[in-house]
């Protein structure tokens, strides 16, 4: 087997492993050496935070979808953290002062983690529920993710993200999945950052650089406390309104993913932490490399031609690719399953590819642009 052989095996098996391998992998360990968690019916006091931008066209939504779930109101408290709007978004939230949702102004842009933090001396009670304000919560939503914290090892729950149609939400299903297995097997490395809870007394300031819904699970973590998913606690939300607006969502993403994991890399030492450093490194670093995977498997490949495998090989890589393209140019073909889930998919690694590179020339991204769906 010469080089150009060699490699691209090698970059098939990193795509490989990071879409399937890793999942396969988890399915014995959940099933087999799992952790069950312990839930039981309750309704501790809360207080659900939610940083808002310039987003007066779903906050009103969102505060009458909180008011309206099945939740005792005098255990509900409610705070919206204004980073710098600019539109009518305050004076909306001022309008439900009557019924105590309480506003906290940054009086500047300083970024969703930075308004989360000036949020925090508003908490009350046991937990702290952090979600967005384009996320509308199923009625049961909050008494169901309360429930693991029955469990005393659970010290963060994640709720499950529900996005209708294929693309985005094809890929959003898979994670789920996939997330349902980590948190069956040992623990999350990662929540929904539309929709989680947190023990009050873990939670803490944070620097506004790294973002909270991969932090903060690795901070419980770090702490002894299990992170886990919770199926019945849903957030729904439309898929990002076009591809560039996915990219630019998913490249800000995974850039301060980077960084977080930069900053808690004492998590990836399997002597310490066995399960939590392959889960990251699979989940995580593996996804990462994805895109480099896919040119280096494309280039090896065309260095493989004439032999009719490979020619195989680079036809079906050559007609995902074309199928992604003409997803892009074409809204019939982007209407369709093979045209919208090659497209996804591309758009994805595309984004993790520029935020690698980015992340590489130095680059940090702290200032937050809520998707708008």
């Amino acid at each position: 087997m010469n080089a150009a052989a060699v490699l691209f095996w090698f970059s098939a098996a990193v795509v490989f492993y990071a879409y399937a391998g890793y999942p396969l992998a988890l399915l014995p360990l959940a099933r087999f050496f799992g952790r069950p968690v312990r839930r039981e019916d309750a309704t501790p006091p809360l207080t659900v935070l939610i940083p808002v931008h310039n987003q007066a066209d779903a906050i009103r939504r969102k505060l009458e979808n909180l008011l309206a779930l099945d939740y005792p109101r005098e255990r509900l408290r409610i705070v919206v953290a204004s980073d710098g709007s600019t539109d009518e978004t305050e004076a909306i939230v001022g309008s439900f002062a009557p019924v105590g949702v309480r506003l906290v102004r940054t009086g500047g842009r300083l970024g969703k983690e930075a308004a989360q933090n000036l949020a925090l001396p508003e908490i009350r009670g046991e937990i702290v529920v952090f979600t967005d304000a384009t996320i509308v919560m199923e009625k049961r939503a909050l008494r169901a993710i309360v429930r693991a914290f029955a469990d005393p090892e659970v010290g963060c729950v994640s709720s499950e993200d529900d996005v209708p149609g294929a693309g985005e939400g094809l890929y959003v299903r898979y994670e789920m999945a996939i997330r349902r297995l980590e948190s069956r097997a040992r623990t999350l490395i990662g929540v929904s950052g539309s929709f989680y809870a947190v023990r009050a007394e873990l939670v803490e300031r944070t620097d506004p650089r790294y973002t909270r819904d991969f932090l903060v699970p690795l901070l419980v973590i770090e702490k002894g406390m299990r992170v886990v998913s919770e199926p019945e606690a849903r957030g729904r939300f439309l898929p990002a309104p076009s591809p560039g607006s996915e990219f630019r969502r998913k490249t800000r993403t995974v850039l301060r993913g980077m960084d977080v994991l930069a900053h808690r890399r004492g998590l990836l030492n399997p002597l310490r932490h066995p399960f939590v450093a392959w889960a990251l490194l699979s989940h995580k670093c593996a996804r990462w490399a994805v895109p480099w995977a896919l040119l280096l498997a494309l280039a090896a490949n065309t260095a493989l031609l004439p032999s009719v495998f490979y020619g195989m090989c680079f036809l079906l890589q050559l007609f995902f690719y074309v199928s992604a393209g003409g997803a892009l140019l074409s809204r019939r073909w982007a209407g369709r399953l093979p045209g919208k889930a090659a497209l996804f998919f591309a758009t994805t690694n595309a984004a993790v590819l520029a935020a690698g590179v980015r992340y590489l020339a130095g680059e940090r991204a702290i200032v937050w642009e809520p998707t708008r769906r």
